[in-house]
């Protein structure tokens, strides 16, 4: 009955169109998306979103819009920095490379855009979740590994990969994933391997894999051939958004 209540709430919200918003990581000025609903009684959660590898891109922006209009206040987060928009596919693996390979580096990046969207009026502190797409992936599961204050996380077709052994390590927040069940960028023994460490770390997760899709499946803008590897898969899409919904109704 609550979560009926809630979602009926939600969905009577008025929307306010998206606006930059300017942040920081100490004196690295970030570059970030703001979408809310217009009309808020009471706090409502927080969504951070975090891009893949070509950076905060007019698709982070949409989805943000979309949560928006489910209610939540959405940020979609600047990881690489204001300005720093990579012009093809070499310069984003150059970018993503960075993050993927400095952890502690993409884990203050995703602090600085959690504290940027507590700030915001409206936003209840104990209801934040973060989700990712593809390098944002990593991203959304790396703030669940790092224990920040939020409950749950959502990885759409993202990188599974963790370097440092879990061992000792609790997972609070729960976890979702929805993997493209073909994606030839994260093979099957990447996807034992982060069950494995999900066993370790006690972690409460789901796993969703879909027939057919491949890397980027929730992407348009990633074409539709399936033999390059990344391929926009408009039934995973809609699954994985649903999927995502019903999630968020848990945990909030």
């Amino acid at each position: 009955m609550r979560r009926a209540a809630l979602a009926l709430t939600l969905a009577t919200l008025p929307l306010l169109a998206g606006q930059n918003l300017a942040y920081q990581d100490g004196q690295v000025p970030l570059a970030g998306y703001l979408a809310r609903p217009k009309a808020v009684q009471g706090l409502v959660p927080g969504v951070l979103v975090i891009h893949q590898w070509m950076g905060l891109t007019g698709h982070e922006r949409m989805e943000s819009d979309r949560l928006a209009a489910l209610g939540y206040v959405a940020l979609a987060a600047d990881i690489y920095g204001e300005g720093v928009r990579p012009k093809d596919v070499k310069e984003a693996a150059a970018q993503a490379t960075i993050y993927k390979g400095d952890r502690a580096l993409y884990r203050r990046r995703i602090r600085a855009g959690l504290t940027t969207l507590l700030a915001q009026a409206g936003v209840d502190p104990n209801r934040i979740a973060v989700i990712g797409f593809c390098f944002g992936g990593t991203g959304a599961l790396e703030a669940a590994r790092a224990g920040m204050p939020v409950k749950g996380v959502v990885s759409f077709h993202g990188g599974l990969d963790f370097p440092p052994d879990p061992a000792g390590l609790t997972i609070a927040a729960k976890v979702l994933v929805c993997h493209g069940a073909d994606d030839p960028n994260v093979p099957p023994k990447d996807v034992a391997a982060f069950q494995d460490e999900m066993r370790q770390t006690k972690a409460d997760y789901t796993f969703i894999a879909y027939g057919g899709a491949v890397h980027a499946f929730t992407q348009k803008e990633a074409g539709n051939d399936n033999s390059k590897g990344v391929a926009y898969n408009e039934a995973a899409a809609t699954r994985s958004w649903a999927h995502m919904k019903d999630f968020f109704a848990e945990i909030f």
